[in-house]
């Protein structure tokens, strides 16, 4: 599993022209599978992301967590985190997890975000987004299963 965490002041989804969902200040995910992922490891990741102390304190130090500043999360898939682009000049997604499984871990992490906070905002898989962000900092960071 790949996540694209992008703190955020706001962010929103478009689909077909209409407002979807947004967010204001907190994480914009960008998740995408490949074969192997379980929903163990999306456990792991998303305590990882909760409990992650990027947001400043009052001293403008990185000390505070997702908890500590009561933000908001827009879960959002995006295969495309498994691209490859080593041969050739067009990006090769053999390494992203099929959408029907895929799909069905994408429901999962975000009833899983849901557990923990109550709720969470999300983008509809396979859907053609348009996703807006107001990135706070700027404060991106990529995470990947593999490393945790």
């Amino acid at each position: 599993m790949r996540v694209v965490l992008q703190v955020v002041k706001k962010a929103s989804v478009t689909i077909d022209n209409k407002l979807y969902s947004q967010i204001d200040r907190g994480f914009l995910l960008l998740v995408g599978f490949k074969e192997n992922d379980n929903e163990e490891i999306i456990k792991k990741m998303i305590d990882k992301i909760i409990s992650l102390r990027i947001f400043p304190d009052e001293a403008g130090k990185t000390n505070l967590a997702f908890q500590d500043v009561k933000g908001e999360i827009l879960c959002v898939s995006q295969f495309t985190l498994y691209a490859d682009v080593s041969r050739g000049r067009r990006p090769s997604f053999i390494n992203a997890m099929k959408q029907d499984k895929a799909t069905l871990l994408y429901d999962f992490t975000l009833e899983y975000i849901k557990s923990i906070l109550g709720d969470v905002k999300k983008g509809v898989f396979g859907a053609d987004m348009k996703v807006e962000l107001i990135n706070d900092g700027p404060f991106t960071l990529m995470l990947d299963s593999e490393e945790l």
